[in-house]
């Protein structure tokens, strides 16, 4: 596979996912860094996306719920270059129906080579990096020179 840089931008599009047991926490993250989020494009699946809309006032574009497909819709996003950073609080001991959804998720996130956090803390450091509101580079699959190659 061959790569291309690109720029991430300082004003960034998120994703903010959370399984059942842990929307109240990720409310509370979003709650914590409301002034930092407000800078930036917010877009959740349906039922989380509603809940931190009610808990915090944050403007979030809101998907469909995780397990009809809205995990699924945000790695879309993510291969159409619309998704920049996920954040997804997801459960270790809850087990999901939609499991191969979510497995299929963090695996387009590797693929094209966004910043995920999946608990609170590893949320913090990233809000935390000088990164989070600049831009920086990033190498993603080239898929120009991909279909090129396969042609």
């Amino acid at each position: 596979m061959h790569f291309k840089n690109v720029t991430l931008p300082a004003s960034k599009r998120i994703a903010l996912i959370a399984h059942d047991n842990k929307k109240q926490q990720l409310v509370a993250w979003c709650q914590k860094h409301r002034e930092d989020l407000q800078q930036h494009t917010l877009y959740a699946t349906g039922t989380t996306g509603s809940v931190i809309e009610k808990n915090t006032g944050l403007a979030i574009n809101k998907l469909i719920s995780g397990p009809l497909g809205g995990d699924q819709q945000v790695g879309s996003l993510i291969t159409e270059g619309k998704v920049d950073f996920l954040i997804f609080f997801w459960d270790p001991f809850e087990p999901m129906p939609h499991d191969p959804d979510v497995k299929a998720l963090l695996r387009i996130a590797a693929v094209w080579n966004i910043p995920v956090a999946c608990n609170q803390i590893s949320a913090d450091f990233m809000v935390a990096s000088s990164l989070f509101n600049g831009e920086v580079e990033r190498a993603i699959p080239d898929y120009e020179r991909y279909m090129a190659d396969r042609a």
